[in-house]
Formats: structure tokens, C-alpha cells, sequence
């Protein structure tokens, strides 16, 4: 194993380390809680709705996805 990598370990399930699974949970607070859809396509709207919003709000979306230990370096 090379020197300048290191090893974290996780254990095998936790949501709670995974970036995407507190944006998930944002919009099911902020869109979705309590809502019964008609159908389908009001669901889609929605949701695309909600990324669109998060999209407009990257210091929002950063907060929710931003960990040290996952920085990634180009």
C-alpha cells in the first residue's frame, strides 16, 4: 500500500457517512413530508423542483454533502 494513502474504516452500513443520503433526506423534509401525489408526474415535478432548488443553493447542498474526509483533490 502506498504511503500517502490511508485507510479509513466504516462500518458496513451507515447511511449517516454517505453525502448523497442527507440531500435525499432533505427534500423527502422539504418537498415530500405528508404529501399524497395524484400521480406520477406531480412526484417527478417535484422532485425535479427540489434539485433545481439545491442546484440554486450550493452553499445549502455543500453543507449536507461536505465531509473531510471525503475532499477530493484534482
Amino acid at each position: 500500500m502506498p504511503e500517502n494513502l490511508r485507510l479509513l474504516p466504516q462500518p458496513a452500513y451507515a447511511p449517516e457517512l454517505m453525502p448523497v443520503e442527507h440531500v435525499w433526506d432533505d427534500i423527502r423534509e422539504q418537498h415530500f413530508d405528508n404529501r399524497i401525489f395524484k400521480s406520477l408526474d406531480l412526484v417527478e415535478d417535484t422532485l425535479c423542483g427540489a434539485l433545481k432548488e439545491l442546484i440554486d443553493e450550493p452553499e445549502r447542498l455543500q453543507s449536507m454533502t461536505f465531509f473531510p474526509h471525503i475532499r477530493i483533490t484534482v
